[in-house]
């Protein structure tokens, strides 16, 4: 369908966007790009920009399961979301942590992170889709509204049961000994709220252009206008208040610094805002410029996995060619130096990190452009059609045909 462009646009959008984040991890110099107190505005929003990206993610995928969906019955459909799910878990813990981040196998530091909540969401989804669309948005809204209730709530309160509270609703470890050391770094509850939420709105597709359109425009400019509101109130939405800096531009960063991990109720509504106004922006429409992002768009795992291992292939050149050696490229990290050890002195100019991520966006179009070409596997044609339809909507490829 035409109008599924839009998707493929935004998707495809924020997928080169998040390349930067990966980019500056690799490159970049060490500290905290959003302390509103230390960081330049040109730093903070190189990291701030790149925000948009996991709720876009997220959301996206509660909307294709819901479109791909129409094709087949709640039970092949649940079938479908459970396999992806396990499916980009397994690829989190081995190929992102072996190959895109590590290039080791030791899993002394493992931190899982976007395909593992992913993979989460979608198994939450599997089950979600046995009910109504209406009751599935319900519980993705009092999801995202309501999480930051239990903000006070400490993993220790639960005993035994901790890390499964940390990886529900928390950031931190969830299996520590003395060999290995298991991060959660996306706790789940409200990535599944998005993903939810997602599912629900994914409705509106089928809604004739202009009632569509504005429906886009409504939700997004009302959760934007609700983030301001919220934000500026300072009461509740965030477990960190914003509060005033030595100047003006400060006190504007710490204002727009939310919380990510989890997400906040005020990060999720200042992302997903500009992502459903973009969707209604896009709307029926392709700007010549923006069409190279159809092909990334169109093939979000292969990006995600292929640019991961593209940025480390290069720092591993770059880390050779500067110090003779580059056994830091392949060491498992610190929490404190995720992703990678980082050598003594390592880290390059802003200007040089946006050169290496226009680099490596330009590497990967023509991989792209040439998994996008594929035909799909001859398949019977019942599948075949839910398959067109999971990959018009963005879900990951089958586990197996049939």
């Amino acid at each position: 369908m035409k109008r599924l462009e839009s998707i493929d646009l935004l998707r495809g959008g924020v997928m080169v966007v998040m390349a930067l984040d990966h980019v500056r991890d690799f490159f970049g110099t060490a500290g905290n790009p959003t302390d509103p107190a230390t960081t330049t505005a040109a730093l903070f929003f190189t990291r701030w920009v790149t925000h948009i990206c996991a709720p876009t993610f997220f959301l996206l995928m509660g909307a294709g399961a819901f479109l791909a969906g129409r094709t087949k019955p709640s039970g092949e459909l649940s079938r479908y979301l459970l396999l992806r799910g396990v499916w980009l878990i397994a690829l989190e813990i081995v190929v992102v942590r072996c190959l895109g981040l590590q290039f080791n196998v030791d899993y002394r530091t493992t931190m899982v992170n976007v395909l593992w909540a992913l993979g989460w969401s979608m198994i939450a989804l599997a089950g979600l889709v046995h009910l109504p669309a209406v009751a599935v948005g319900i519980i993705g809204v009092v999801t995202i509204v309501g999480h930051n209730l239990f903000d006070g709530v400490r993993a220790s309160t639960f005993g035994m049961f901790a890390p499964l509270w940390t990886a529900l609703h928390g950031q931190g470890v969830i299996v520590s000994s003395p060999r290995f050391l298991v991060f959660a770094a996306y706790p789940l509850i409200p990535w599944v709220g998005v993903a939810a939420a997602g599912y629900a709105l994914a409705g509106v597709f089928s809604w004739p252009a202009p009632r569509r359109v504005a429906a886009l425009w409504r939700i997004g400019l009302g959760c934007a206008a609700a983030f301001v509101v919220l934000r500026a109130l300072n009461v509740y939405g965030d477990p960190v208040p914003w509060a005033g800096q030595l100047s003006a531009t400060r006190t504007a960063l710490s204002f727009l610094n939310t919380t990510k991990y989890p997400p906040s109720l005020l990060f999720l509504l200042m992302t997903l805002g500009p992502a459903l106004c973009v969707l209604a922006a896009l709307d029926g429409r392709t700007p010549a410029a923006l069409r190279p992002l159809l092909t990334f768009g169109r093939v979000p795992l292969f990006y995600y996995l292929g640019h991961l291992t593209v940025i480390h292939l290069l720092a591993v050149v770059v880390c050779y060619l500067h110090y003779g050696d580059a056994h830091w490229m392949f060491e498992s990290p610190r929490l404190d130096q995720f992703p990678f050890t980082r050598p003594p002195g390592w880290g390059f100019s802003l200007p040089t990190v946006y050169l290496i991520w226009a680099g490596v966006v330009a590497a990967m179009y023509p991989l792209c452009a040439r998994v996008a070409r594929q035909p799909a596997p001859h398949q019977p044609q019942r599948v075949s059609e839910f398959t067109a339809a999971s990959r018009s909507a963005g879900l990951p490829p089958p586990l197996a045909p049939g």
